[in-house]
């Protein structure tokens, strides 16, 4: 399958390396609003061609998957004209900003027989996988610490005047919308959807939220989350049995599993998969599902997505926090 691109950041040329390991995609193009970057980025990934208008590339016949990395507030209008051009969307996390782009965004995408997924590596990872198999050797959960707390260059960028992407309510960002997203989801594939959730925002000057503590609130127990661009920490985040606790040594590149008895007090390292570009097993997936026709995986990726979406919608609207898109 062919593929092409929108976004030239980092993001972009880290997935087009996956694609390259994987071999189930063959890169073929990129899109940006001006053509000498569109041909800069594409010449560098070896790609033939290169657009200036989403209307362009989805009219082309000779691609069959988008991938879109382009700023989050941009994702609903790029992705509803690529699916009604018929291709197969790959579109970076969070896929969306609100429950109503998603259920119209997901709607065009069946009406045009085609897969829309959202690109959320960490939960496709060997080691993530290992650790919902394992999980009810911990017993009765009691309670889950889970965090992504990354200290961002831009924020430097940020106490300087200047408003990049990612701390833009304009853009669809903030500390839950960047880095929320990944414990979250490791929340809801593990436990599923809360009985409640409730977001405490730390918001910048802007009113984005440069960090933030998410609290849900499961059937005899609490899953803590904590996320934010404006410090750093390298703690792993835990899970809480009774009969002991799973450590993982992050909530978004998951490659190293460790087990704690709690009667005992030994440790074991349950799984370690070290990689460089761990996108390479979402795509494989999506792949799969793609050639495949494999209806169950993918209604089932598309349901996490609607609950996480659900989920972050709510509570980023209860802490004050709106977009654009939301109006």
């Amino acid at each position: 399958m062919k593929l092409a691109t929108i976004g030239t950041s980092r993001i972009t040329d880290s997935f087009l390396r996956a694609v390259e390991t994987s071999g189930r995609l063959t890169f073929e193009g990129a899109y940006s609003r001006t053509e000498e970057k569109a041909r800069a980025f594409a010449e560098a990934h070896q790609g033939k061609r290169w657009f200036t208008s989403i209307e362009q590339l989805a009219e082309s016949s000779d691609i069959d998957v988008v991938y879109v990395a382009s700023p989050n507030g941009l994702h609903f209008k790029q992705v509803k004209v690529l699916l009604g051009g018929g291709k197969h969307v790959i579109c970076e996390k969070p896929i969306f900003t609100n429950v109503k782009e998603f259920n119209e965004a997901f709607e065009l995408a069946e009406k045009n027989h085609v897969f829309l997924f959202e690109a959320i590596r960490n939960i496709q990872t060997p080691v993530f996988a290992r650790l919902k198999k394992e999980l009810p050797r911990a017993g009765k959960i009691r309670s889950a610490i889970l965090h992504l707390i990354q200290y961002s260059s831009r924020y430097d960028q940020f106490l300087d005047g200047e408003i990049t992407n990612i701390f833009s309510p304009q853009f669809a960002g903030g500390a839950l919308e960047d880095l929320g997203i990944y414990p979250l989801y490791v929340a809801v594939t593990l436990f599923g959807a809360p009985e409640d959730a409730a977001y405490y925002p730390v918001k910048l000057s802007n009113g984005i939220d440069g960090s933030g503590t998410l609290v849900l609130r499961y059937e005899g127990f609490v899953c803590t989350i904590l996320c934010s661009k404006i410090a750093h920490s390298c703690a792993p985040s835990q899970i809480h049995g009774e009969k002991g606790t799973f450590s993982i040594n992050s909530s978004s590149d998951i490659s190293q599993l460790e087990w704690l008895d709690a009667h005992t007090k030994e440790t074991e390292t349950v799984a370690s998969n070290p990689s460089d570009n761990d996108k390479f097993y979402e795509i494989n997936r999506f792949a799969d599902i793609i050639e495949n026709g494999l209806t169950s995986d993918y209604l089932y990726l598309k349901n996490l997505s609607h609950e996480v979406l659900r989920i972050m919608e709510k509570v980023r609207k209860q802490g004050g926090i709106i977009f654009p898109n939301d109006r």
